[in-house]
């Protein structure tokens, strides 16, 4: 699979996350303005709040915070800023613009900008010029997450960039690629809502580490982790699968005292 097909495949799953059980903000009865809760604005790979950082895929889950549905024309164009208005709505984190994935009534997928600073900060959400209410986010240096090919089933490569999958799984002592969110910052620097055209790795690797069935990959085996090509806010961890490995192994990635969430698989055999 082509790195574009695979930015695509996640982008198509963003745009399709249902308008959650608990996340959705009711607005007051006749209100046109954008409602939601400080817990309704989540981690896009975790679905969590509380895990965001710079650069960072995010979903605002809401009422009124769109006049329809648009998906990015620019999220898969090399060297592309991402828009920072779609159909009306724009995302303002600590006074920025946010660059926007996609929007829609109920939800909004946006990128936290990459050159803001850990800590605490604004979020408001505005549509045709009425603004919705400022919620409070925190922001720590990492909040990672791997996104979903299908519940349970973490979104993986192998080396030569095909899908990992039930009828295609990886095998023991292969190398392999898995995809996130929220991994912190790189050297160099990422441009803050452009579509990555260079490779740019973790400023701190020995910070960094992925774990299969809770054992950490030598550090030896993951040969880069780092942002994705062609892909804003996308990142990206490749390492040699430990031989022997038990058949379907759960998979997570750490950076520092952060984790990305449990209870994902790699289909192995």
């Amino acid at each position: 699979m082509k790195t574009k097909t695979l930015v695509t495949r996640i982008l198509s799953v963003l745009a399709a996350l249902a308008c959650g059980i608990s996340l959705c903000a009711q607005g007051s009865p006749g209100s046109t303005a954008p409602a939601y809760t400080q817990v309704s604005i989540v981690n896009s790979a975790t679905s969590t709040a509380g895990a965001l950082a710079p650069n960072t895929i995010a979903t605002i889950y809401g009422n009124n915070l769109s006049d329809g549905s648009t998906t990015s024309a620019t999220g898969l164009l090399p060297g592309a800023m991402l828009m920072q208005e779609m159909g009306g709505t724009q995302v303002f984190v600590a006074g920025q613009p946010a660059g926007l994935y996609y929007v829609s009534p109920q939800q909004i997928n946006f990128l936290v900008p990459a050159d803001l600073r850990p800590g605490e900060m604004d979020l408001f959400v505005a549509c045709d010029g009425v603004a919705g209410p400022q919620m409070q986010i925190t922001l720590q240096s990492a909040g990672p997450g791997l996104f979903e090919s299908e519940p349970g089933v973490v979104i993986a490569t192998h080396a030569d960039g095909s899908l990992i999958t039930k009828a295609h799984p990886a095998h023991a002592g292969e190398t392999v690629a898995v995809y996130g969110t929220g991994f912190g910052e790189t050297t160099p620097n990422v441009v803050s809502g452009m579509v990555s055209m260079t490779p740019a790795q973790l400023s701190d690797l020995s910070d960094f580490h992925v774990l299969v069935n809770g054992n950490a990959v030598p550090a030896a085996s993951v040969l880069y982790a780092g942002v994705t090509i062609s892909a804003a806010g996308l990142y990206q961890a490749t390492f040699k699968l430990p031989k022997p490995v038990a058949s379907n192994p759960e998979i997570r990635v750490t950076v520092g005292d952060q984790q990305s969430q449990p209870d994902l698989r790699l289909p192995l055999q």
